[in-house]
């Protein structure tokens, strides 16, 4: 009997853990390491059991990861010898958290499998159970990352799109990793669920164009309301819900508050304001949640395969936070 040698391809994958297809698949770990994904879901579900914010802290980590450099984990790592972590650049300093709940993870399975699963790989599966606890939608996650040995602050500063971006230099960030317009909308209700800290929107009530006026797209009852714990001077960590009606529920009302001028970050508001064919699926998404659901879905696997690493390329570190040695 004659069998193909690409029927043997996953065997060959899951048996010594090294992607030689270079492709990524939702079964990658079935048999070395088959208990990952019960074991990620369960560490999560605790953390955002203690806090419910966590479950957009760790779907933020993931995006912050992909935005890079590619979703190897370079987020991860902190800065030990010459490298320096991309925890310290401008969009994540005081900002990105639940490293300690990845690390949580990566020791549970390190004790279940020895450097198997990658915290490339935690990363995507985190994001994606944080997601369905907020009662989000689920997908399968395509999985075989590798992770980096090195990190990219500059990568980090210049690539990750920014709250006070332009609506054409954040779609420029998504098109350059292969991403598009309905992408950029679909994943920024992400914002959904999670907080913002004052500075990431101070300008929008005090000062957005340099002339010392609100920004006059922001509802201005509502900015009224940000001012009181948002002041001029001080106050930068103050932490406000990016969705006032459903903080901690993933659902579209995201998309009714942007329809309603009560978007908290400016680039949250401009997805109305500066482009049409994005103001239609932002209506589109505020009046179906379902829709909404499948796109983010689909988007969420297609960020997750931004340029991951794979067969011998980069490594399966033993501590997310450091390069093996």
């Amino acid at each position: 009997m004659i069998i193909s040698l690409l029927s043997f391809a996953p065997i060959l994958c899951l048996s010594n853990n090294t992607n030689y297809n270079g492709y990524l698949y939702p079964q990658f770990y079935d048999w070395s390491c088959p208990n990952a994904k019960d074991i990620v879901k369960s560490v999560v579900a605790k953390a955002v059991a203690r806090e419910a914010r966590m479950a957009a802290s760790l779907l933020r980590l993931h995006f912050h990861d992909c935005f890079v450099k590619g979703c190897d984990a370079s987020l991860l790592l902190d800065s030990p010898g010459t490298l320096i972590s991309e925890k310290i650049s401008n969009t994540n300093r005081n900002s990105a958290r639940g490293f300690e709940v990845i690390d949580e993870i990566k020791s549970a399975l390190e004790e279940e499998c020895p450097q198997t699963v990658s915290c490339a790989d935690i990363l995507a599966l985190a994001a994606r159970d944080s997601t369905v606890l907020a009662g989000g939608p689920s997908w399968e996650v395509p999985l075989g990352r590798r992770d980096s040995r090195d990190a990219s602050l500059s990568g980090s500063n210049n690539n990750i799109p920014a709250p006070n971006n332009t609506f054409n230099t954040i779609l420029t960030k998504f098109k350059l990793k292969g991403l598009d317009l309905v992408d950029l909308v679909a994943l920024s209700g992400s914002h959904t669920i999670g907080k913002a800290r004052c500075t990431s929107f101070r300008q929008r009530l005090y000062n957005q164009s340099g002339n010392n006026l609100p920004d006059y797209t922001l509802d201005q009852y509502y900015a009224a309301q940000l001012r009181t714990m948002c002041p001029k001077s001080g106050g930068d960590q103050n932490l406000f819900f990016l969705n006032y009606v459903s903080p901690t529920k993933f659902d579209n009302s995201y998309y009714q508050n942007l329809l309603a001028s009560k978007g908290l970050l400016n680039s949250d508001q401009i997805l109305v304001t500066k482009n049409q064919a994005s103001v239609e699926l932002v209506k589109l998404y505020a009046e179906n949640n379902e829709i909404f659901f499948e796109r983010f879905a689909k988007s969420m696997v297609k960020m997750g395969n931004i340029s991951p690493l794979t067969g011998y390329r980069g490594e399966i570190r033993k501590n997310c936070r450091n390069i093996n040695y």
